[in-house]
């Protein structure tokens, strides 16, 4: 070929090139309408975003309990928004000022069809911003996703937000999001393409608030019906305490109604109602937990702690004659206040000590003849008041009765009171006497200091023999002896010293030999 045939090839060449870098004004007239048209949407959609985080502040200045937490996300939303979309617009106007000057702006771009301003802009080694773009793209689309709860929703922000890049046919490698979307891209249609990243963000902004209002309520519970009920601390009240009580509004959805555990069994019904048979008195505790579905599917757990007091079916009947205590023993009385456990009780005694042992109070009363008066007092709703007051008179222990100790055929010990034929032979066996109070309603032991045996010989003489003590003495066993079947002596002027340190002279007791 020849020089001349060589030059107008490469002639025809740099035309071709120079056609294929043109880009034609109709497209560029195109790109300049939809870049108007996003405009007018990017200023819609910030009005609406705008309207949403309005309602989400009244929201909060009427119930600031509630509606706090939405509206600080809201608000710190808006914020990270805002700072992304400023970022896009001041790339948009570094694009056209690096196009037509430092004075241009975006309401009259000249250069439109400048291929160099956006690569510039977004690729330059080391300044290009693209990659910075992509980057925060990428944490916004990430932040927003978090705040949205619909997965469908969510789904759709992650295609409208993202920065993956596919491979096309022809291309070895795989370029950069920044290198598809700005590499030789008239200045018009990179900030066309700006623009529509602006809107996207908008959209983005507005479903996020819109999850944010829907939230508000999501948590609620759902009710269809609302009750009044008086819960009262107790319905049995003492004169002198206070009447207390619980008045509450109780609304339950009868369609879904919450599930209750109780000692981490469910409970039987869906009234809330517990019952439990008692079997025992005492203090029961019982805790457990309720159930409570939310309007956004959720179930929250509310946790409760009670108790009851089980106490004796008890009705007090008492003779007003017979108040009695002896004084020098321990007398034991039963004290109870109908409704307060055990240990919220405390009593006191006059002429005396009251002392308290296991469920009963022991009363050890001093002086006869002096009223013992029994205070007793409980501790009712924290505070501690007299319940009762009771006066008891005090008499001297009765006199306690002698008789001789024995085993019986059966090896069973048994008490010989005279009057009745008495077998020789136990007679002979039995060490002294003893002297007791023993008629099942007191049983008190009386020491035996001294007393005498009176036997009677052929003329009829009194023959007295004096004891050792509480012991039979040897004179009296020999005089023991020599009686014969169906003789009879007495046992007197027996001396005995009880509890009450008071000594007595007890009657006299007639032993029938046997």
């Amino acid at each position: 070929m020849s020089p001349r045939q060589k030059m107008i090839n490469l002639m025809y060449i740099v035309l071709t090139a120079m056609l294929a870098l043109n880009v034609s004004s109709d497209v560029l007239n195109g790109f300049t309408q939809v870049e108007a048209g996003m405009v007018r949407t990017n200023s819609t959609l910030t009005a609406r975003n705008q309207a949403l985080l309005e309602q989400l502040k009244a929201f909060n200045e009427q119930n600031p309990e509630k509606g706090g937490v939405w509206y600080g996300k809201a608000v710190e939303l808006c914020g990270e928004t805002n700072s992304l979309y400023t970022f896009v617009d001041s790339l948009k106007l570094a694009i056209v000022r690096s196009a037509d000057g430092a004075d241009a702006t975006l309401d009259n771009i000249k250069g439109q069809d400048n291929l160099e301003a956006a690569s510039y802009v977004m690729l330059a080694p080391g300044t290009g911003k693209g990659e910075r773009l992509r980057l925060s793209i990428d944490s916004f689309r990430d932040y927003v996703s978090q705040i949205l709860t619909d997965s469908i929703k969510r789904d759709i922000i992650s295609k409208t937000l993202t920065t993956d890049v596919k491979a096309t046919p022809g291309n070895i490698s795989l370029k950069s999001w920044e290198e598809t979307m700005f590499e030789n891209m008239p200045v018009v249609a990179a900030v066309t393409l700006l623009s529509k990243i602006q809107s996207d963000i908008r959209y983005a902004e507005g479903e996020a608030l819109g999850a944010l209002i829907t939230n508000i309520d999501a948590g609620d519970v759902r009710v269809n019906e609302m009750n009044a009920f008086v819960i009262p601390s107790s319905r049995n009240v003492m004169r002198g305490s206070r009447y207390t009580a619980n008045i509450i509004m109780a609304a339950v959805d009868t369609t879904q109604r919450p599930i209750v555990y109780i000692n981490g069994e469910k409970l039987a019904n869906d009234r809330g109602l517990y019952e439990v048979a008692t079997a025992r008195t005492g203090v029961f505790d019982y805790s457990g937990y309720i159930e409570v579905p939310h309007g956004d599917g959720s179930i929250t757990k509310h946790e409760f702690s009670s108790s009851y007091t089980v106490v004796e079916p008890m009705a007090t009947v008492s003779a007003t004659m017979m108040n009695v205590l002896y004084a020098g023993i321990n007398n034991p009385i039963s004290i109870a206040v109908p409704g307060i456990p055990n240990n919220a009780i405390s009593a006191s005694m006059t002429n005396g000590t009251l002392t308290r042992n296991g469920d009963q109070w022991i009363a050890h009363p001093t002086k006869v003849g002096a009223e013992a008066v029994v205070t007793v007092t409980a501790t009712i709703d924290g505070r501690s008041q007299t319940v009762a007051t009771t006066n008891f008179r005090v008499r001297k222990l009765p006199d306690p009765m002698p008789f001789i100790t024995y085993n019986d055929s059966k090896g069973n010990k048994d008490r010989y009171r005279g009057g009745r034929p008495f077998a020789k032979t136990l007679l002979l066996a039995a060490p002294g006497i003893e002297a007791a109070i023993d008629d099942d309603l007191l049983n008190v032991t009386y020491k035996v200091l001294s007393f005498e045996t009176v036997f009677f010989d052929s003329m009829g003489n009194a023959i007295p023999e004096v004891s050792n003590g509480a012991a039979f003495s040897e004179r009296q066993k020999n005089s023991f002896r020599r009686l014969s079947r169906g003789k009879r002596f007495y046992i007197s002027r027996v001396k005995a010293v009880g509890p009450d340190g008071i000594e007595r002279v007890l009657a006299p007791m007639e032993v029938i030999v046997n």
